[in-house]
C-alpha cells in the first residue's frame, strides 16, 4: 500500500471513530464562550454572608486564638461570618480553625440543624420547601477534584431550581447550581470537557481519554489536510460529469474536502491546543511565586482591634477582615459587599489602595536577585493579562523583570496581591493553548463582538466539517463505496 493510500485509510477510520466527538466539541465550544461550569468562589461566599457588625465582635483575636489551645502559630487570619455569626478563621497548617468572635467559643462540630440553617441562608428560602439528600458519591455537579475530599455532602434542592451542597465536616457551601447554570453547563463545559459523571469521577481514565482523543483528533485533521492538498489539482486534471475539476470527489465527499482545505488548519490547532489544556507534558512554565504580603501574622502587632477597625469604615458594608502585613506594617484588608476593599492601618485613615511607589519598592527588593524590575501602571488588558468577562482587576501594576525568562507580574494595588504572571517558559501555554484554543489575540480579543463573530463562524465551519464526516462515516460503516 503506497503512502497516499495509507494516509487516506488512516484518516478515514480516525474520522469514523471521532466525527461525532468533533461535532460535540465544535458546538459546545460556542457554549463555552458564555457559560462556565457551576462553582462557588470566595467572592460568592462573601457576597452571601451577612455584614460584619462591630457591636457583635466581643472577643479580640488573641483571646480567640488562645481558646484553640494550640502552640502552632497561625499562618493567616480572617474575620468573616459562619452560620450567621462573626468568626475568626485561623489557618493552621492546611486547615482552618474557627472561633466565634461574639462568644469566644471554638466551632467544633457541625450539626444537622446547622447544615440546614446554612443551606437555607444561602438561598433565602425556607428549609421546609427543600428536598434533602445525603451525598456519599459524586454526582454531575460534584465531580471536580477539589470536592472529592469534602464528602459526605448534603444536597438541598428547592422547587425554584436552586441546589445547594453543604459539606458535613466543615459546614461550608461547596457547590451551588440553578436551573440556568445547569443548562449552560450542559450546553458548554460538560460536553466540551467530557465531564460526564461516570467518566469524570475516574480522574486518570478521564485525563487519558481527553489526551488521547485530542491527540488522535490532531492526527486525523493533519492527515486530512495532507490528503486534501495531495489530491487537489490547480490545473483541473480531473473530470467530473465531463467537465474539468480540481478535486476528484462529488457530493458530501467534495464538500468535506473543500471545507477541510479551508478550515482544516483551524480544526487541527483546536484539537492540539485542547490536548495542551490537559498539561500532558508536565510543567507549563509558570513563573516563581511572588509574595508581597507576609504570610506570618503576629497578633501583638494588631494594636487596633477588629471592632475598632470596622467602626472606622462607618456605614460601609464590610464582609471580611483579613489580617495582613505589608513591608513590615500590620494592617487590615477589608472586603466590602460588591467586591470593593479598604486598607485599615493601625494608625491613620482607611485608604482605597496601597501606595504604588511603596509596592514598586517592595517588588524591586523581592526580585533583586533576578534583575532589577521595571514597574509601571496598566489600565487595560494586554496580551498576557486579559479576561473575557472583564472581571480581573484593573488598573494594575506591571513588574517586568530583567531576567532570562522576561518574567512579568501583574499586581492589584488594592490588595498588593499578584493577580497574573507570565514568563517565556509559559510561551506554549499562552500562545499554543490559550492563543490557538480561545483566539485571545489582543487585536481581536479586545474588540467584541468582533471576537465573538469570528470564533462562532469558525466553530460553525468546524461543525459543518464534522457533519460531512458523519455522513461519510455512516457510509463507510454500511460498506457504501465513497
Amino acid at each position: 500500500m503506497d503512502l497516499k493510500r495509507t494516509a487516506i485509510v488512516v484518516h478515514r477510520w480516525l474520522g469514523v471513530a471521532l466525527c461525532l466527538l468533533f461535532l460535540l466539541w465544535f458546538l459546545s465550544g460556542i457554549g463555552m464562550m458564555y457559560w462556565d461550569f457551576p462553582s462557588v468562589t470566595a467572592a460568592d461566599r462573601l457576597e452571601r454572608s451577612p455584614p460584619l457588625r462591630a457591636s457583635a465582635i466581643a472577643i479580640d483575636p488573641a483571646q480567640a486564638f488562645a481558646a484553640l489551645g494550640t502552640s502552632k502559630p497561625p499562618s493567616a487570619i480572617r474575620l468573616n461570618a459562619f452560620d450567621g455569626r462573626p468568626v475568626y478563621r485561623f489557618r493552621i497548617g492546611r486547615d482552618d480553625a474557627l472561633v466565634y468572635a461574639d462568644t469566644g467559643e471554638p466551632q467544633r462540630m457541625v450539626s444537622r440543624e446547622m447544615v440546614d440553617r446554612i443551606a437555607s441562608a444561602w438561598t433565602g428560602r425556607p428549609i421546609a420547601e427543600a428536598r434533602v439528600e445525603a451525598m456519599l458519591d459524586a454526582d454531575q455537579w460534584t465531580v471536580q477534584g477539589p470536592l472529592r475530599t469534602l464528602r459526605p455532602l448534603w444536597k438541598f434542592s428547592w422547587p425554584s431550581g436552586e441546589q445547594v451542597y453543604v459539606a458535613q465536616t466543615s459546614g461550608e457551601v461547596v457547590q451551588y447550581t440553578t436551573s440556568g447554570s445547569r443548562l449552560g453547563a450542559y450546553l458548554g463545559p460538560i460536553p466540551h470537557w467530557l465531564y460526564f459523571t461516570p467518566l469524570r469521577v475516574r480522574q486518570q481514565a478521564w485525563s487519558r481519554v481527553v489526551i488521547w482523543t485530542s491527540g488522535f483528533g490532531t492526527i486525523a485533521t493533519l492527515l486530512g489536510m495532507i490528503v486534501g492538498v495531495w489530491m487537489y489539482s490547480p490545473s483541473k486534471r480531473y473530470r467530473l460529469a465531463g467537465a474539468p475539476a480540481r478535486l476528484p470527489y462529488r457530493g458530501y465527499k467534495r464538500w468535506h474536502a473543500i471545507i477541510g482545505l479551508i478550515f482544516g488548519v483551524t480544526a487541527a490547532t483546536w484539537a492540539y491546543s485542547g490536548l495542551l489544556s490537559m498539561d500532558p507534558f508536565g510543567d507549563r512554565g509558570r513563573p516563581d511565586p511572588l509574595r508581597l504580603r507576609s504570610s506570618s501574622v503576629e497578633l501583638a502587632a494588631f494594636v487596633t482591634s477588629p471592632r475598632a477597625a470596622i467602626e472606622r469604615l462607618g456605614t460601609l458594608d464590610v464582609r471580611e477582615l483579613e489580617f495582613a502585613t505589608f513591608d513590615g506594617d500590620s494592617l487590615y484588608l477589608a472586603t466590602l459587599a460588591g467586591g470593593g476593599s479598604r486598607l485599615i492601618p493601625m494608625a491613620g485613615d482607611p485608604q482605597p489602595e496601597f501606595d504604588r511607589q511603596r509596592i514598586a519598592a517592595v517588588v524591586r527588593t523581592a526580585t533583586a536577585a533576578k534583575g532589577n524590575a521595571e514597574v509601571s501602571g496598566l489600565d487595560r488588558y494586554d496580551r498576557y493579562y486579559l479576561d473575557r468577562r472583564r472581571q480581573r482587576p484593573l488598573p494594575v501594576l506591571v513588574a517586568r523583570l530583567n531576567d532570562a525568562d522576561r518574567t512579568r507580574y501583574y499586581i492589584d494595588p488594592k490588595t498588593a496581591q499578584v493577580v497574573g504572571s507570565y514568563s517565556t517558559r509559559a510561551w506554549t501555554t499562552r500562545w499554543l493553548y490559550h492563543g490557538l484554543h480561545s483566539l485571545d489575540f489582543p487585536w481581536l480579543y479586545n474588540h467584541r463582538p468582533a471576537w465573538d463573530i469570528v470564533v462562532i463562524a469558525l466553530m460553525l465551519a468546524g461543525a459543518a466539517l464534522s457533519v460531512t464526516s458523519i455522513v461519510l462515516a455512516w457510509r463507510v460503516v454500511r460498506g457504501v463505496r465513497l
